[in-house]
């Protein structure tokens, strides 16, 4: 059992409310019903405390050690790394509980019981404050609690506070049902909620050495009706918007505050939250139809990064015959999947222009994007694009070298924006993602990296064999450093027919521990010849 909080102590939180999330991380996705019925904030809430737990790993921390104590910085680090790494609604709002905890203890000598639940009224007051339309029956609703709770123990003895915190949580959470209608209706409670519950339970096992007897049960939920769970309208947020638009921020406070109107203006759900260092760095969430605009307003203010776009699956779509489409030239069974996946037309091999042609005009878009994925091909889109023409269909070459560039395009498509602005806006995704090919050497040659030999393994980087090896999955893991060397935040590996079992396993952990802070997403591609293909974006 604890006395105080320290460093060590954290550092132990941290990796234990990790470890209880993931195990309970399909639980939360599926009792995810607001704001939005995507099923993710088990996913998002391991993703932000995977950052903090990277942020805690890596140990980046500037600071002097007079400037704060050892618990207040591992707290910084801690919250730092969640805000950087924050998804979702749920994900943003926990890293401003963590950001609040950090403020408050920062300075404080030694944390026990009243410190802590003092500092569990500031965090709640970041989290609120996070939120421009807060609602009860959330998130909210359970760390308000929770710092009710810890208050009233009027105890100076950690393990009292922390227990009387965690128990309130998960009575919070169980009547969050009863807040919130959406809730009601689906017979479950609050997914963000339930995640906070098991980081205080986490915490608890921490402190006291031993879980609470309550600590962890099964999700409450109320009586459901029986039968399929009805789909319910959202109650607040984003009912009328298409898109969720993320980002980070570097920015001044005062265009900040410029920017938070401007976004309040044209959508809702909106949470702007910073890091509180100087300068600080601002995580911003929203709901929007206007994506552009959402975007814009963050380059008014600053300089945004890692934007991603979510549109919303349960948001209706027009009904008629579609009047934009993409043809995306693969060889694969997994990749054809992938691509129609993403709705594009997929056409195999190496296509004549009257195969490509027969494609486009099978779309029955007026608006089509062509995605060729190699050199060759490209020239027979071009070809394609000036027939369709002819027949009254806008065609766009978009000029992609690898199906992972295809893939990094079609990613930022917006049938709401003018074609040509989203052509722009693929072909510069396509561009900013570097492509990569391991294959074995079929015969011996002189390339630009030395001699290679049949049988060995090349990596190529953009057409340019980089590396010649004798061992695959090393040379693979070889490929991905020199890649990510010149950096990069998202890495996709999309394995071929000829992939060993274990090399994408092998690669993806790899990158997961030599390069914490990169997203690794690995498919089965089935193409020929390459046994791996890479894009760095």
């Amino acid at each position: 059992m604890l006395d105080t909080l320290d460093d060590t102590a954290v550092r132990r939180w941290c990796a234990g409310g990790l470890a209880a999330l993931r195990r309970h991380q399909g639980e939360i996705d599926a009792l995810n019903v607001y704001p939005v019925p995507d099923g993710d904030t088990g996913t998002n809430l391991v993703l932000t405390l995977t950052s903090a737990q990277h942020a805690l790993a890596l140990d980046l921390d500037n600071s002097s050690e007079g400037e704060r104590t050892a618990h207040g910085r591992v707290l910084r680090l801690m919250a730092r790394g969640a805000l950087l790494g924050a998804r979702g609604n749920s994900g943003v709002i926990v890293s401003q509980i963590l950001r609040g905890l950090a403020d408050a203890l920062t300075d404080t000598a030694v944390v026990r019981g009243r410190a802590l639940a003092a500092a569990l009224t500031v965090a709640t007051d970041a989290a609120y404050a996070a939120v421009a339309r807060p609602v009860e029956g959330t998130v909210l609703s359970v760390v308000a609690a929770a710092a009710r709770a810890a208050d009233r123990a009027g105890s100076d003895n950690l393990t009292t506070v922390v227990r009387a915190a965690a128990s309130a949580a998960r009575d919070a959470l169980a009547i969050t049902p009863t807040q919130l209608p959406a809730l009601a209706r689906a017979g479950v409670v609050d997914a963000g909620g339930r995640g906070l519950c098991l980081l205080l339970d986490a915490l608890l096992v921490v402190v006291d050495g031993a879980p609470d007897s309550g600590a962890e049960p099964p999700a409450p939920v109320v009586p459901a009706a029986a039968g399929p769970v009805p789909v319910t309208a959202r109650e607040t947020g984003s009912d009328e918007y298409a898109y969720e638009v993320q980002f980070l921020l570097d920015a001044p406070a005062d265009a900040v505050e410029t920017m938070r109107a401007a976004l309040a203006a044209i959508g809702d759900s909106l949470v702007v939250v910073g890091t509180g260092d100087d300068p600080p760095v601002w995580n911003v969430h929203v709901h929007v139809d206007d994506i552009g605009a959402a975007i814009e307003a963050g380059i008014a203010a600053g300089r945004p990064y890692q934007i991603s776009v979510t549109r919303f699956a349960d948001h209706p779509v027009p009904a008629g015959p579609p009047t934009r489409a993409a043809v995306v030239v693969a060889t694969g069974t997994g990749l054809a999947t992938l691509f129609t996946g993403e709705g594009a037309v997929v056409v195999s091999g190496s296509p004549s222009t009257a195969e490509l042609l027969d494609a486009v005009r099978a779309t029955g878009a007026t608006e089509v994007v062509v995605l060729p994925n190699d050199p060759d091909t490209q020239a027979v889109a071009g070809l394609a694009a000036r027939e369709a023409e002819t027949a009254g269909v806008t065609v766009a070459v978009v000029p992609t070298r690898s199906p992972a560039q295809a893939l990094a395009a079609l990613a930022v498509r917006d049938p709401q924006r003018r074609f040509d602005d989203d052509v722009i806006a693929m072909a510069e995704a396509a561009g900013a993602c570097r492509y990569a090919e391991v294959c074995l050497a079929a015969r011996e040659a002189l390339t630009v990296a030395g001699r290679c030999r049949p049988g060995d393994v090349l990596a190529l980087v953009e057409g340019e064999v980089l590396l010649i090896g004798t061992d695959l999955a090393g040379t693979c893991r070889n490929l991905l450093d020199q890649l990510l060397g010149g950096g990069g935040e998202l890495v996709t590996l999309i394995l071929g027919d000829q992939a060993p079992a274990g090399l994408g396993a092998a690669v993806e952990a790899h990158v997961t521990r030599c390069w914490p802070f990169v997203e690794v997403h690995t498919y089965a591609g089935g193409q020929p010849h390459f046994p791996l293909l890479v894009g760095v974006e």
